[in-house]
């Protein structure tokens, strides 16, 4: 093997094995990262009314905006607003869900190279409105304490778990649930059921 080629040969050899090494230098630290998201969100309203704890369902729309603290802890607030009054069933209460705004902290944990799962705990702020059109009916008696603003407490805590896919480069594919709020003055509490799109940078 004449030296031009053994320098050539050696030459890509260094190069080669200081190519990860300058790749991976060149990639920014999961702790150096933010994020947004846009997801869709399936409200349940559980245990609406003093006896026999009606449900209802609805739709929201939610705007995320984080960022990574380190390498496995992020903190984020949530900004989401109701697509439409959600019927409880049993009764004439329509929920109206105005907005939400919401605070968390949690672990973000990775268990391939392409899926992560978290779990957050934090607080919420919900406004809202319950309406009673035939509130004289007997059917309707439970849930007359519910008329007017909703809920009746302003601030709870809120919890939720997911798993999340990196469909495309720094963008995951998202798919999350836990509880929205809990209204300490009547026991109705909202769940949370979302999935959509986060991307990183």
């Amino acid at each position: 093997m004449n030296k031009v080629a053994l320098r050539f040969l050696s030459s890509s050899l260094m190069a080669i094995s200081l190519a990860p090494l300058s790749a991976q230098a060149q990639d920014t630290p999961r702790s150096d990262k933010h994020y947004v998201g846009l997801l869709v969100t399936a409200l349940e309203h559980r245990s609406i009314g003093e006896r026999t704890k009606e449900d209802a369902w609805g739709q929201a729309g939610t705007l995320v905006i984080g960022g990574h603290l380190n390498d496995l802890i992020r903190a984020e607030l949530r900004l989401g607003g109701g697509f439409n009054d959600d019927d409880v069933s049993g009764g004439d209460l329509p929920l109206a869900v105005d907005y939400f705004a919401s605070w968390y902290m949690g672990l973000h944990y990775p268990i391939t190279d392409y899926a992560n799962v978290y779990a957050q705990a934090g607080f919420t702020h919900v406004k809202g409105e319950a309406t009673l059109p035939n509130r004289e009916e007997s059917y309707n008696a439970q849930f007359r304490d519910l008329e007017g603003d909703y809920p009746d407490s302003s601030f709870s805590i809120s919890w939720l778990a997911g798993v999340d896919f990196e469909v495309l480069s720094n963008t995951f594919l998202v798919f999350e649930g836990g509880r929205l709020f809990k209204d300490t003055g009547s026991s109705a509490n909202t769940f949370q059921f979302s999935t959509g799109l986060r991307y990183e940078f």
